[in-house]
């Protein structure tokens, strides 16, 4: 025998009660001085009782990952050094990974990154105050797809107090957390929708204070259908419309004609006058603001923008915007969005846009006014409102309608006009136009002291000359045509043509330079250009 220790664990009978019982023996070889064993020591302790527990032990430790791998929760457990040293079959079926991979902190690499620092940091406090923990956080499924997990550890001791580690079971909760944010966003669309219909509720109780002297579009004159054409060809669309006419027209029947009309009809038009509210309180109003965005304000107020989502917004008096917020303006109608006073969250809202103006905004553009980029935003579809001069064939209807409107009102009972009066409010310029009339015939019912409507009102003579008060629609749009031709060469058709500046049609610019007898410009000036081409 050479020399050296053994160990080994074997069964035996014993003799005394024929049991078989375990007993593990060590024994240790006496070297002599020329290298060989002289003799062996060794104890033979009977280990029965460790062996049955070391067996129920494996017993129970099969048992259990026979429970866990069956388990539809996924199952961890970690030492004390925080490190993993188990992974049930539920945790490797969902990563596709193998054990070799999850083992000690390789399972790490699943954890979603925005949710790694939090969950470590809660990991690790957990093992320092050794005290249980829950927590949601998203793992890297099989697919690559990240799934949200709700996690929780316990910590595991010895029946001596010893601290072990963690055990731990997680479970997919992506199908929750999916209907909680579909709740949430449910109750912030439900919130949204409360507040909205709360300012619209005050919006609407402000203009029911409002009086509105006219009800809808009077007129058959051919200006007047022309409008409704363009109303009509306009109102189903989303279209930025620009409503140009001077004071008094009726811009606004205009706005609510073609919002009347479209497909936001079920929700309020939303007006806002930008000549009314001063540059300090205009933002505000479009806008919104927060709470203590600036002095005064106390609350949370909704703008006009806001308010007007899904619906349409009518800015009257446009070219009155202060040019700070013009840019402001802008980018509500490029891009839908703005933020309110006093926040940096952005805000996206789907709004129709109309505005009006008295005012050339080209001009306002030239002189620095009014920018430039908004003006090219705003002038997608112009639409003007022809002064009533232009009309006079129709304020016969208009005069019946504010008579009898204002007679109801004054609570009188007016039968008829005298022509004298009706020829003279035929007669008249109306420099104020629909607007002034309703005040006359306001002001002639009020005075009214029988069946018969006179006017008192003393009126300056027609206006003539160069401001052109006096002149037709025909004589304007003739003007136009003739001015353009001359700036084409008396070209008609082509992309340097009259027809495609004008934004007709060459068959439809021919049939009006026919009707307003034009014709022979067109050969004049054709003539004239293919002599410069000469």
């Amino acid at each position: 025998m050479s020399g050296g220790t053994y160990r080994s664990e074997f069964r035996i009978v014993r003799p005394d009660s024929g049991a078989v019982v375990w007993v593990e023996e060590r024994g240790e070889a006496v070297i002599n001085g020329d290298g060989k064993a002289k003799k062996v020591t060794g104890v033979v302790m009977d280990i029965t009782e460790r062996r049955r527990s070391e067996e129920a032990l494996r017993v129970s430790e099969t048992r259990f990952r026979i429970m866990a791998d069956s388990a539809p929760v996924m199952i961890w457990m970690a030492g004390p050094d925080e490190r993993c040293s188990y992974f049930n079959q539920g945790w490797l079926n969902f990563t596709g990974r193998n054990i070799e991979e999850e083992l000690g902190t390789g399972w790490t690499e699943i954890v979603y990154p925005n949710d790694y620092v939090r969950f470590l940091d809660t990991y690790a406090n957990a093992f320092q105050t050794r005290e249980s923990f829950q927590i949601e956080l998203r793992l890297r499924r099989s697919d690559g797809v990240y799934r949200w997990i709700y996690d929780c550890g316990t910590p595991r001791f010895a029946s001596d107090g010893e601290f072990l580690g963690f055990i731990g079971s997680c479970i997919d909760i992506s199908d929750r957390k999916g209907a909680e944010e579909a709740l949430k966003s449910a109750h912030e669309e439900v919130s949204k929708l409360k507040n909205q219909l709360e300012a619209e509720n005050v919006y609407l109780q402000e203009e029911i204070k409002l009086a509105h002297n006219v009800n809808e579009i009077i007129g058959e004159s051919a200006a007047i259908k022309y409008v409704l054409f363009k109303i009509e060809q306009v109102c189903q669309t989303d279209t930025t419309v620009l409503i140009l006419g001077e004071t008094g027209t009726g811009k606004e029947l205009v706005a609510r004609a073609i919002h009347n009309q479209s497909s936001r009809k079920d929700r309020p038009l939303v007006k806002v006058n930008c000549a009314a509210l001063s540059a300090s309180l205009i933002e505000s109003e479009l806008f919104g603001h927060e709470k203590g965005a600036f002095t005064g304000a106390t609350a949370r107020k909704i703008g006009r923008f806001e308010l007007a989502d899904g619906a349409t917004i009518f800015l009257d008096e446009i070219g009155e915007l202060p040019h700070e917020l013009q840019a402001k303006l802008l980018r509500v109608v490029q891009e839908g969005e703005f933020e309110r006073l006093g926040s940096t969250k952005t805000l996206k809202v789907d709004v129709r846009i109309l505005a009006a103006t008295n005012r050339n905004l080209k001009d306002e553009v030239e002189k620095g006014r009014f920018r430039e980029d908004l003006w090219y935003r705003l002038n997608v579809f112009p639409l003007t409102v022809p002064p009533l001069r232009q009309r006079k064939e129709d304020i016969p209807l208009m005069v019946e309608h504010f008579v009898n409107a204002f007679s109801r009102k004054v609570g009188k009972t007016i039968s008829s006009i005298s022509s004298l009066t009706l020829k003279k409010l035929k007669d008249y310029w109306w420099p104020g136009n629909v607007r002034e009339l309703a005040n006359v015939i306001e002001r002639a019912v009020v005075n009214a002291s029988g069946p018969m409507l006179h006017i008192l009102d003393h009126f300056e003579e027609p206006r003539t000359g160069k401001d052109g008060f006096n002149r037709t629609l025909e004589e304007v749009e003739k003007e136009h045509i003739v001015k353009t031709l001359e700036a084409t060469g008396g070209k008609v058709e082509g992309l340097s043509g009259a027809a495609r500046a004008l934004g007709l049609h060459p068959s439809t610019l021919r049939a009006r330079m026919l009707k307003l007898g034009i014709q022979k410009s067109i050969t004049h000036l054709s003539g004239a250009a293919s002599g410069r081409t000469k």
